[in-house]
C-alpha cells in the first residue's frame, strides 16, 4: 500500500495565557496552501484520509476529503509531540526572524526538551502500522505534523536520530508498505503544488 504523510498547512501564531494547549487554526496563507494541495492531488485515487486531532491538521485534511466524499478519521497516534504546549509559533517564522532561537529550539533540542522521543517514535509507528494494516493495497493520506513525519521517516530508514529533514507546509511524503513487512521511502517533501505562489 501507499502511505502519504502530509504536513499541515501554515497556522496562525497562538499563545494562551490560561496555560491550556494552543490549537491554532490555519492562516490565510495556509488556506491557500490547502486549496492548492487538494487541486494537485485531485487526480490521484485516495481510499481513506486520516488526521491528527489538532485543528491545523484537521483543516488541512478537510478539503482533500471533501473532493472525494470521504470523512477524515481522527487518529490520536499521529498528534505532534508538543501538542500540550500553551503557545504555537511557526518554526519557519522563528528561523527567518531569530535564527539563534531557532537553532536552540531545533538543532540543540530545546523544542523537545523533556519529551520522551523514543516513546513518541513508537507511538507514531504503531499508529501508522494500524493504518497500513487497515488498508492493504490502498492509498491513504494522513494529515499530520513535522515531528510525526520525521519519526516515521527515521523508522523506515532505520536511523537513530529522530529529525531527518524539515518537512514543508503541505509537503507530501510518500512511503510504500508491503504486506511482507518491508517499508520504503518513495519521496520526501513534494511541494510542486506551491510553485509560483506566495503560499
Amino acid at each position: 500500500m501507499e502511505l502519504l504523510l502530509i504536513r499541515h498547512a501554515l497556522p496562525v501564531r497562538l499563545s494562551r495565557d490560561d496555560g491550556g494547549a494552543a490549537d491554532p487554526q490555519l492562516s490565510a496563507v495556509g488556506q491557500r496552501q490547502v486549496e492548492r494541495l487538494a487541486a494537485w492531488l485531485e487526480s490521484e485515487r485516495i481510499d481513506a484520509i486520516y488526521t491528527s486531532p489538532l485543528r491545523r491538521a484537521r483543516e488541512t485534511a478537510s478539503p482533500l476529503a471533501a473532493t472525494r466524499g470521504l470523512a477524515p478519521v481522527v487518529e490520536p497516534g499521529v498528534v505532534e509531540f508538543d501538542h500540550q504546549s500553551s503557545s504555537y509559533v511557526p518554526l519557519e517564522e522563528i528561523k527567518a526572524t531569530d535564527y539563534e532561537r531557532w537553532r536552540a529550539l531545533v538543532v540543540d533540542g530545546g523544542l523537545y526538551a523533556g519529551v520522551d522521543l523514543p516513546a513518541f517514535r513508537r507511538s507514531v509507528s504503531a499508529a501508522l502500522e494500524r493504518i497500513i494494516a487497515a488498508h492493504p493495497g490502498g492509498r491513504v493520506a494522513v494529515a499530520c505534523h513535522g515531528g510525526v513525519i520525521n519519526a516515521w521517516t527515521a523508522e523506515v530508514l532505520g536511523v537513530a536520530h529522530l529529525f531527518v529533514f524539515e518537512p514543508a507546509y503541505t509537503g507530501i511524503n510518500r512511503f510504500l508498505a508491503a504486506g511482507s513487512g518491508e517499508r520504503s521511502v518513495m519521496s520526501l517533501n513534494e511541494t510542486a503544488h506551491l510553485r509560483d505562489s506566495t503560499a
